[in-house]
């Protein structure tokens, strides 16, 4: 029996379907619409980042450190994990694929771990001491968006979220203490709430790329990302950190819910739950990035 590949014509050329269809996607152009980067502190502490390149756009959440170890001693692991991977990304040849960004970004941290002197076993066994970040990119050439971790992206208004399985649970509970307490504005200053539910927060990153995918520097978890499929007639995607708790189309519908939230409901205890809310000197609950842009 012969096995044929199913071939269309392109002037001379001849090019199978798939990569007929990821080079019309080549041929078309990104353009930026807006996009915004916002620490809840100031811009140089910001652990969130935003690359854009010819061919992917990134949107890269680091993750606050929960212990006192840094890997570098000059700023927050947070922030030294986005920078390390918005670096990556953006020398990334555009054919790269999820599973060689996976694969090429896991190494390269886990050099750097091994080139300032961290005992790599000591790491694997203790989770929070890695720097850890999400990201959600997307790719120009497979025209795929690929969610590592809890950031957020739309695409034509349509949301996508990817969230932690603990973090809803977690985020209830702390709510519940500062709803049953007396004295609401002391947690604006200490959020003791957040400290009853760290022991927890600690435990469910033992199961960090196990039933969660993140970048730690470890074999990423694969089957944990969620790959959003773009269709040839989008008009315009949104990528997001989580610092947007309600992502909007616009850069100004999403700015206006986040302000809204804030006014009505600081603490992060009733329309929106989280893990953490504003604390007193901050600009919002956390670091923020919005980048929209369409694809023609």
């Amino acid at each position: 029996m012969r096995t044929e590949t199913n071939i269309q014509q392109k002037g001379s050329a001849q090019i199978p379907n798939g990569e007929d269809k990821r080079a019309r996607k080549q041929d078309k152009e990104m353009k930026i619409i807006e996009r915004r980067l916002t620490g809840k502190q100031s811009q140089e502490a910001c652990e969130d980042g935003i690359v854009a390149t010819n061919d992917f756009v990134a949107v890269i959440d680091g993750s606050t450190s929960k212990t006192p170890k840094r890997i570098s001693e000059d700023m927050e692991n947070g922030r030294y994990a986005m920078l390390l991977i918005g670096k990556y990304i953006a020398q990334m040849p555009a054919q790269t694929s999820l599973t060689e960004f996976c694969t090429g970004i896991t190494g390269t941290i886990s050099d750097i771990y091994c080139s300032k002197g961290f005992d790599l076993q000591q790491l694997s066994r203790n989770p929070q001491e890695r720097i850890t970040a999400s990201a959600v990119i997307y790719s120009k050439y497979y025209n795929e968006i690929w969610m590592v971790g809890d950031c957020l992206c739309m695409v034509d208004g349509k949301l996508y979220e990817n969230s932690k399985p603990y973090e809803d649970i977690l985020a209830e509970r702390r709510a519940t203490i500062i709803r049953e307490s007396d004295n609401k504005e002391k947690f604006f200053i200490h959020d003791s709430a957040r400290d009853v539910i760290m022991p927890d927060m600690l435990r469910a990153m033992q199961e960090q790329n196990k039933t969660y995918a993140v970048i730690d520097g470890f074999p990423i978890q694969q089957d944990k990302i969620k790959v959003v499929k773009v269709s040839a007639d989008t008009q315009e995607v949104v990528l997001a950190s989580d610092g947007y708790p309600f992502l909007c189309p616009t850069l100004a519908e999403s700015e206006a819910r986040l302000k809204e939230q804030i006014v009505r409901d600081p603490l992060n205890i009733n329309t929106f739950k989280a893990t953490k809310g504003m604390m007193t000197g901050n600009l919002s609950f956390d670091d923020r990035a919005y980048i929209r842009f369409s694809i023609a």
